[in-house]
């Protein structure tokens, strides 16, 4: 007695994978990127100290909504809170003179509109910064790149390229890595740091390039830069969680200004 089973036709129809992330990574990188356009926008109109202060502030209560570790979000942030201060002593000392003046060196000159303006723009550094690096902590450059081509329809040649380049550089500190276990073996990494930096970076260099010729081939051959219409494996929608994130991020920057109008500090 023999039976027979029927096996279904396998299915060579390739379906798009299923996002299955949640919070802030289910978002489309491209709203972020819109927002955070929109909210500096809003900032950089007016140079008061309240607009600066109004996004921060609205912007540190949110905060928590994204639950980011508190370690990764001060290393993320390091740059931006190294350059606050910096930015801060520097216009504080060569900014625009007005007001009472507190003292004056010559070359540099501190005064009461000086400062105002120092505090201003150390608030608005860290009111554009502080998105711009949080909102994408995590991000797939994948996805950004899609969004970019998809949505904003971006040349998918640039894009791509960009992607690819992305990509390639999380392997620059390996290649370092291994260049100087190489030299190290053949008893070069002993004497003259300055000397032995510049012939690495010189190495890495002429890898970089060779491995960038090799990509540019590989993708060729593959049909990135054919003429026609490109097809996307994961296709990307701007849907309303994307523009719930626009609306908040560019609601933060109007709040801002409705409040340095109505406190009577907005000035251009």
């Amino acid at each position: 007695m023999t039976t027979s089973t029927t096996q279904p036709a396998p299915s060579w129809r390739s379906e798009p994978p299923v996002r299955s992330e949640r919070g802030i990574r289910a978002v489309q990188p491209v709203a972020a990127l819109l927002g955070v356009i929109g909210l500096g926008i809003c900032l950089v109109l007016s140079l008061d100290v309240v607009s600066a202060a109004v996004a921060l502030g609205l912007e540190l209560a949110l905060l928590p909504l994204l639950r980011i570790p508190v370690r990764t979000l001060l290393l993320r942030t390091s740059p931006v809170l190294v350059a606050v201060p910096l930015t801060g002593v520097s216009i504080a000392l060569y900014g625009r003179a007005s007001g009472r003046e507190w003292f004056d060196l010559g070359f540099a000159h501190v005064t009461d509109g000086s400062l105002v303006l120092a505090v201003a723009t150390m608030l608005r550094v860290l009111a554009v910064g502080v998105p711009s690096i949080v909102l994408f902590i995590g991000m797939d450059p994948t996805d950004l790149a899609d969004g970019l081509a998809q949505i904003l329809r971006l040349p998918a040649r640039f894009v791509l390229g960009a992607l690819a380049a992305i990509r390639m550089m999380t392997m620059l500190g390996d290649d370092w890595r291994q260049l100087a276990m190489a030299r190290r073996a053949r008893g070069l990494a002993d004497t003259g740091r300055i000397r032995r930096g510049a012939s690495m970076a010189f190495a890495l260099l002429v890898l970089a390039l060779r491995r960038a010729t090799t990509l540019a081939v590989a993708m060729e051959s593959r049909g990135f830069g054919a003429p026609g219409r490109r097809t996307w494996a994961r296709p990307a929608r701007f849907r309303a969680r994307e523009w719930a994130m626009v609306a908040v991020l560019v609601g933060i920057g109007l709040v801002s200004i409705a409040v340095s109008v109505a406190v009577g500090t907005w000035r251009v």
